[in-house]
C-alpha cells in the first residue's frame, strides 16, 4: 500500500508539474519555432529573386545565333598607355600589325590621358603619339587611331572631375582639340562613375561632337551597362555611390550624340558562363533597341582575367561574350550594319582570347 501511495503521489506531482510547465513555456516555444522558421525563410526569400534572375539569364543563353552574325569589320581594340609614352618600339607595331591582320578591327582606342581633374591634358603624357599614329597608318592602312581620354568623376567622398563646372567642360573640349591637332582621328571618352541621366555629360558630348564634326573626326564613348531590370540603377544608388547601370533611355540619349558607343559589358558579377553570356545577350538587345542605326554600337569583350566578386574569370570568357553578342544581335537586329565588338585590353589579352575572337566572331 505504501508503495502504491508513493507511486500515485509521484505520478500526480509529475503530471501536474509537467502540465503546468507546458502551459508556461508554450508561447516561448512558439516564438523560438517562429524565429527558426524565419531564419530559414528569409534567406530563401532573398535567394528566390536571385535564382529567378540567374535562371532567366541562363535561358537567354540558349538557342542558335542567326547565320551571318559575325564581324562587320567595325570592331575596336582598347590599347594601353605604353603605345604613346615611349615604351613601345617599331618591332611592337610590327607585331600588332600581324596580330590584327585579317580581323575586323577598324579602330584603336589608345590611352592618351588621363585628363587632369580640371579637364586639361599635359602634352607630356603622350610624347610618342605622332610616331604611333604614323606607324599604324603605314602598317595598318584603314585603321583609325583615337585618343582614349578619361578621368574619375568627383563624388561626395572623393576627388575628381566636376562635370557641372562649365570651365572644366570647356577645358575637356580644348584637350580634345589638342589631341586632334596631334593627328588622332577621334576622341574616345571614358568618365567614370557616370550617373544615369547626367545632363552635364550630355552637354559635354554636344560640345565635343561639334568639335569632331568640324574636323571629320570620330567621337566615341565607353558606356555603362543598361539596367537589366527596370530602374535598377535607382535602387542600386540607394546603397552605393558608384552607378553601375544606366537607364535604357539615357543610353539612347548618349548614343544619339556620338559616332560610336562601346558598352563595358564585363565586370558583371555573373557566376557562370551561361548566365554571363545570357547577360551579354540581354545587354546587346537593350542597346540595339535605342542606338540609332547611324551610330556604331560596340559590345565589350573581356580580354583580361580576374577573379573577384565583380568579375569571375571562369565565367566572363570571350567565347561566352561572343555567343551572347550573337544571340542578342540575332533576336533584335540581325542585319544591323553599324555593329561590332570592342576588346578590352591589349596588354592583358591571352592567346586563347585572341583565338576565341577570331574563330567565334571574325570567321
Amino acid at each position: 500500500m505504501e508503495g502504491t501511495e508513493g507511486t500515485e503521489g509521484t505520478e500526480g506531482t509529475e503530471g501536474a508539474e509537467g502540465t503546468e510547465g507546458t502551459e508556461e513555456t508554450t508561447p516561448a516555444r512558439g516564438r523560438r519555432r517562429w524565429v527558426r522558421r524565419a531564419a530559414i525563410a528569409f534567406p530563401l526569400l532573398l535567394l528566390l529573386p536571385l535564382l529567378s534572375v540567374l535562371t532567366a539569364l541562363r535561358i537567354n543563353y540558349t538557342g542558335d545565333p542567326a547565320d551571318g552574325t559575325y564581324t562587320r569589320n567595325r570592331d575596336a581594340l582598347w590599347l594601353g598607355h605604353a603605345w604613346v609614352d615611349g615604351r613601345k618600339k617599331d618591332a611592337d607595331v610590327d607585331a600588332l600589325a600581324r596580330r590584327l591582320k585579317d580581323t575586323g578591327i577598324r579602330d584603336l582606342y589608345v590611352h592618351s590621358g588621363p585628363l587632369e581633374h580640371d579637364g586639361t591634358l599635359p602634352k607630356s603624357v603622350y610624347p610618342k603619339a605622332r610616331w604611333f599614329i604614323d606607324a599604324v597608318h603605314e602598317k595598318l592602312p584603314g585603321v583609325r587611331v583615337q585618343a582614349f581620354l578619361g578621368d574619375v568623376l568627383a563624388s561626395e567622398n572623393s576627388e575628381g572631375m566636376l562635370l557641372n563646372d562649365a570651365d572644366t567642360r570647356a577645358a575637356v573640349v580644348r584637350s580634345a582639340r589638342q589631341v586632334l591637332d596631334t593627328g588622332y582621328e577621334g576622341i574616345h571618352i571614358d568618365l567614370e562613375p557616370m550617373p544615369s541621366g547626367d545632363r552635364d555629360f550630355l552637354t559635354l558630348l554636344d560640345s565635343l561632337r561639334r568639335e569632331t564634326r568640324s574636323r571629320d573626326a570620330q567621337l566615341s564613348v565607353a558606356a555603362h551597362q543598361i539596367d537589366p531590370l527596370p530602374h535598377l540603377h535607382t535602387v542600386f544608388g540607394l546603397f552605393t555611390e558608384h552607378p553601375k547601370w544606366w537607364s535604357q533611355e539615357f543610353f539612347g540619349q548618349v548614343a544619339r550624340r556620338v559616332d560610336q558607343i562601346a558598352v563595358m559589358s564585363y565586370d558583371t558579377a555573373q557566376p557562370l558562363e551561361g548566365t554571363y553570356g545570357g547577360f551579354v545577350a540581354q545587354q546587346t538587345s537593350l542597346a540595339l533597341e535605342v542606338t540609332p542605326p547611324s551610330t556604331d554600337l560596340l559590345m565589350g569583350l573581356p580580354f583580361y582575367y580576374e577573379s573577384n566578386f565583380d568579375h569571375w574569370g571562369h565565367a566572363e570568357t570571350v567565347p561566352a561574350a561572343v555567343r551572347g553578342v550573337r544571340l542578342g544581335l540575332s533576336r533584335t537586329d540581325a542585319d544591323r550594319a553599324n555593329f561590332g565588338v570592342a576588346l578590352y585590353i591589349d596588354f592583358a589579352a591571352t592567346e586563347a582570347d585572341w583565338r576565341a575572337y577570331k574563330e567565334d566572331w571574325v570567321r
